[in-house]
């Protein structure tokens, strides 16, 4: 089960980041909310997975471990993207020279640039439909992680488990640690996809 864990481990980083800036913003996440995001990320985990075996059956295994390489590797450029992005607008905001009114943005955008605005309604706790939002806007990487599998001896039980757990690990850290993650006053979710495409190089 190691590459399953490390593949949960990788796709909880996001989960991690968002659950501590929400709890830098005062947001409280109760478990059943906590909980739909847990389970939520490894049930897209394991159905991404199961329909890359599936696919895996009408391709070659070389085409398919390539198809799987490249998508890890955009996603992975793809999140360290957006990290930049979220450092750029943070640093020029922090300047006065730019404002940018959330409310004008699509709901999927909105929480692409800040994790705490899942909040909707600012009611400092994260309902049960915010923590569904939050669970689709970062289910994208268990999305692709899991489609990348394909050809592959990994299990989509064990990855979905192994997700649940990494994924409860990470909410139950995120609000013990949101301060002081966000005390570095920098967007770390680059980490994440420095480690999908590491993932993909060596198991290329």
């Amino acid at each position: 089960m190691l590459k399953e864990f490390l593949l949960a481990f990788i796709v909880s980083i996001d989960i991690y980041l968002a659950s501590a800036a929400c709890c830098n913003s005062g947001i409280r996440i109760p478990f059943r909310s906590a909980f739909i995001i847990d389970l939520f990320s490894a049930a897209v985990m394991f159905f991404s997975v199961s329909l890359s075996d599936i696919i895996s059956g009408f391709i070659t295994s070389d085409t398919c471990h390539i198809v799987g390489t490249v998508v890890l590797i955009a996603l992975g450029s793809l999140n360290i993207t957006k990290s930049l992005l979220r450092n750029i607008m943070r640093r020029i905001s922090e300047k006065g020279g730019f404002t940018l009114k959330m409310g004008e943005l699509s709901m999927f955008v909105r929480l692409c640039l800040d994790d705490a605005a899942a909040d909707i309604d600012s009611s400092k706790v994260l309902s049960a439909g915010e923590a569904f939002f939050l669970a689709l806007a970062g289910s994208l990487d268990a999305a692709a992680t899991g489609l990348s599998c394909g050809g592959t001896d990994i299990s989509a039980v064990y990855a979905a488990s192994a997700t649940c757990i990494c994924g409860a690990a990470a909410l139950t850290l995120g609000p013990l640690t949101g301060r002081k993650i966000s005390s570095l006053r920098h967007d770390l979710s680059w980490s994440g996809g420095l480690l999908l495409i590491l993932f993909a190089v060596f198991t290329a």
